[in-house]
């Protein structure tokens, strides 16, 4: 039987799966919407920007995979993992396979994202007096999609050239059959930066600064910060970080346990914390978070246990050790995931003063920028019970983003990866940051489909 890639087959596919949970829509029950004619209204445009955001959720991706999987690479130090899922297993064992399923569903998941944006961006003028904010919502999701991607797929900023190390394929259209056109090639490293900077700051000057749970202005910038951080373009990274503290907007939760609310409880609505959160209900599946982080305690898994060692680290009353508990059982773990299906945390305020106080300190600046890391370091220590640092080093602020930030975003890989240098590589469980096995392979399955696609190197072939 022939095989199509995994991107093509989501648009050859007859259905755009987009249910909605009921906070999003009051819209009649779509099931499916044939492709040929599925986009004529403004409602129809705005029910395939729900789809990509159902999309979006999936486990794999924004329901929480694309930042565990980092972390399993990376967590060895941190934690003990005690399950029995051989695609999880590989990561943690730093030994993943081109056929593991999990990597495929991110890669699979991604594209499904990013199809429907671009089916969304391609029926804009259908769309109304909404044009520009599902413009902006389209763009948004790509943007951060394509950059977490290249993240995943593609070697680090700083490892090596990114004008010539291969991240994905860039797909700008929706593609409706199979062409040869449609044997995409990896684009660099460099590119699909270029493209989720131009995506992301294109959604930053068209989304609203409100926008209820979806995305709006601030949240683009947020990862816009991100990004350049990880980028290394400090300068850019203190303006996005900047947009969003100096607008108002958010606020620090009072207490740091107060941003993962009602343990235990079936939902978790966002806080004055939270940027942008991704919004899961049972009907869109579950949160992965949820699923391996939290024990039995709490509907999860339980297959990871925090090593005491890693809460040993923590200044004596760092009030953030409290996030940190036994289960029934004894085990040690960590508390932000305890919902059952609660919201999946994308950005919060608190990455974005660490951002720019890292930034301003990377950059050496004087006057403005350096002036406000010790305000900025200062409001998340003061919110963690300690006191004040009268000077604030890189070391001070590192560490502030493991225990402020710890399991959230796959901080662990991503931060050893872009501190290092090829003389100097930050050591990630038995291997050294730079190393091939730290990079996903691509999906052995995209390979068999697409001709053009090229493997990452230390990857074989079935």
């Amino acid at each position: 039987m022939k095989r199509y890639n995994k991107i093509y087959i989501t648009a050859l596919s007859t259905l755009l799966i987009l249910s909605a949970c009921n906070k999003q829509l009051d819209q009649k029950p779509y099931q499916s919407i044939d492709q040929a004619s599925a986009i004529l209204t403004a409602q129809d445009v705005q029910v395939t920007l729900v789809g990509a955001y159902n999309r979006a959720v999936l486990a794999d991706l924004y329901g929480g995979g694309v930042y565990i999987y980092a972390d399993m690479m990376a967590s060895q130090t941190v934690y003990d993992w005690r399950g029995t899922f051989q695609t999880q297993t590989d990561m943690v064992n730093q030994a993943i396979t081109i056929d593991n399923g999990s990597v495929n569903g991110t890669w699979y998941d991604g594209y499904q994202v990013i199809n429907a944006t671009n089916n969304v961006l391609a029926n804009l003028s259908k769309a109304g007096s909404a044009a520009a904010r599902s413009e902006g919502e389209a763009k948004f999701l790509r943007g951060m999609t394509y950059f977490d991607l290249a993240r995943l797929f593609g070697r680090d900023w700083n490892d090596g050239d990114p004008a010539s190390n291969l991240a994905v394929p860039i797909i700008l259209t929706p593609t409706t059959s199979v062409t040869n056109d449609s044997y995409v090639k990896r684009a660099t490293v460099a590119a699909v930066y270029a493209q989720a900077i131009s995506d992301l700051k294109d959604a930053e000057a068209k989304l609203p600064a409100s926008n209820t749970f979806y995305a709006n202005k601030y949240s683009a910038a947020a990862i816009l910060a991100r990004l350049y951080l990880q980028k290394g373009d400090y300068q850019n990274a203190i303006i996005e970080a900047s947009n969003v503290i100096s607008s108002g907007a958010f606020q620090l939760n009072a207490n740091y346990a107060d941003e993962f609310p009602y343990p235990g409880q079936i939902h978790s609505d966002n806080t004055s914390e939270d940027i942008f959160m991704m919004q899961v209900t049972p009907q869109q599946g579950f949160n992965t978070m949820n699923e391996f982080y939290a024990s039995a305690d709490n509907a999860g898994r339980g297959d990871i246990v925090i090593k005491d060692s890693f809460v040993a680290g923590f200044e004596k009353d760092d009030l953030r050790r409290g996030i940190y508990q036994p289960d029934s059982d004894g085990n040690l773990r960590v508390d932000k995931f305890d919902n059952v299906d609660g919201n999946v945390h994308i950005i919060r305020l608190a990455e974005l003063y660490l951002i720019r106080a890292e930034a301003s300190l990377r950059l050496g600046q004087s006057g403005g920028p350096l002036s406000m890391v010790h305000d900025d370091i200062k409001l998340i220590r003061d919110r963690a019970g300690l006191p004040e640092k009268t000077t604030v080093t890189i070391d001070d602020v590192m560490s502030e983003r493991v225990h402020e930030l710890a399991f959230e975003g796959g901080f662990f890989l991503y931060d050893a990866k872009r501190t290092s240098t090829a003389a100097n590589q930050v050591s990630v469980g038995a291997l050294t940051a730079f190393s091939p096995k730290l990079v996903f392979p691509i999906p052995q399955i995209e390979l068999n489909a697409n001709k053009n696609l090229v493997q990452n190197p230390g990857y074989g072939t079935n």
